[in-house]
């Protein structure tokens, strides 16, 4: 260990103890280059972000970024061929889900194949029938839990279908089973 030099540590608590000076006119030259600066309007970070987005650009890729890019791409896609191809290229059938809700606003299929989750698969009301709604839906071959879920909080097991073990959450559904081809 070094004991620290007092000289040196003195001159610098001196150093920082002395009175600094400042311009009187610091802050009116502030101010006035402030002045000097183009107003701005109100959206002007809107249009300016726009300009910026819509603006032209030259893009330099090397091949082999390219192809990194293309294979980023590929790999999407076949990741997902739920979204993006035909259901006859996966082997998946198109089924239909048939309930009757007499006095339901709104009626959506819920199961395994979209995460329990309603916004993915809403039914619509079939022909000038008002209580019958309808969904179709690829599905490939597998066994599925699902159920309708009637104006956002009544849960529906399909009558027309076998009704699934309770699961966990005490909520009724039922069970469909799509087989290979």
């Amino acid at each position: 260990m070094f004991e620290p030099d007092e000289e040196l540590i003195g001159r610098v608590v001196r150093q920082l103890r002395r009175p600094v000076t400042v311009d009187a006119n610091l802050d009116a030259r502030v101010m006035e280059q402030i002045a000097r600066l183009p107003a701005r309007r109100a959206g002007g970070t809107t249009r300016a972000a726009w300009h910026w987005l819509t603006r032209p650009r030259t893009v330099r890729l090397s091949p082999l970024g390219a192809l990194a890019i293309a294979a980023v791409f590929v790999a999407v896609v076949l990741s997902r061929p739920d979204r993006l191809s035909h259901p006859a290229s996966t082997g998946a059938r198109e089924f239909s889900f048939v309930v009757v809700a007499p006095r339901a606003a709104t009626v959506s299929l819920v199961g395994d194949f979209n995460d329990w989750d309603a916004a993915r698969t809403p039914m619509q009301r079939a022909g000038k029938q008002a209580s019958v709604w309808t969904a179709v839906l690829p599905l490939t071959p597998g066994r599925y839990r699902y159920a309708f879920l009637v104006d956002g909080v009544s849960w529906l097991a399909d009558p027309a279908a076998p009704a699934a073990r309770d699961d966990e959450f005490g909520t009724p559904s039922s069970v469909v089973t799509v087989g290979g081809s």
